[in-house]
């Protein structure tokens, strides 16, 4: 099952519903790194989406970027029946005002080497746009002479298990209590890069 972790630095800049600005306030103290992670404060990654089949079974993680856009990895094979979800926390629960949002287009990058895992992003094309809201609203991109310093707070967020559980990967559903995580980190300096055996992550990334 692949996973999504997108990398969201602390830079919060812009106005009410506006990119990078949640209304609900994450928790960024005493982030864990990942490892089993711990729930987000719902609501307070309100870019985060979830990408599932016709059938509602959570297979990747995304990002919104504005209200017709949503940035995920190429790796997850994402096509045209596969729907985004909005505004959710935890995939258990019935309760949340999700938005279900039917995707038009795949835009995958040409040059995605499923092998070497290089130039791993796909842009989604929503049918309709997102509504924006407390609970949905898009992150920054960065611009392209923008600088992170090695040592910037980070935080990593995706959906996840913070408790053990029994059910086996792949199984039908979500089990209870898939939620939506945040892990902390630091930015590494160029000669710091690191070789990250899962996804292989490299400067192109």
């Amino acid at each position: 099952m692949a996973f999504l972790w997108l990398l969201s630095c602390c830079a919060l800049l812009s106005t009410a519903f506006g990119c990078g600005v949640p209304a609900i306030h994450p928790v960024l103290s005493g982030l864990s790194r990942i490892v089993n992670g711990e729930d987000a404060v719902p609501g307070s990654w309100p870019w985060q989406v979830s990408l599932q089949d016709s059938t509602g079974f959570h297979f990747c993680g995304g990002s919104l970027i504005s209200e017709d856009w949503v940035v995920t990895a190429a790796h997850c094979g994402v096509r045209t029946s596969h729907q985004v979800v909005a505004g959710e926390f935890d995939q258990g629960s019935d309760a949340e005002d999700i938005q279900v949002l039917k995707i038009a287009k795949v835009f995958k990058n040409p040059k995605f080497n499923i092998f070497t895992v290089n130039n791993d992003i796909t842009l989604l094309k929503l049918a309709t746009p997102a509504r924006f809201s407390q609970t949905v609203s898009p992150v920054c991109l960065p611009n392209e002479n923008d600088d992170f310093p090695a040592g910037t707070l980070c935080a990593t967020t995706g959906w996840g298990l913070t408790k053990h559980t029994r059910r086996l990967w792949g199984s039908p559903g979500l089990p209870e209590g898939w939620s939506l995580d945040p892990g902390g980190h630091r930015v590494l300096g160029q000669q710091h890069l690191f070789h990250l055996h899962s996804w292989r992550v490299r400067p192109r990334h």
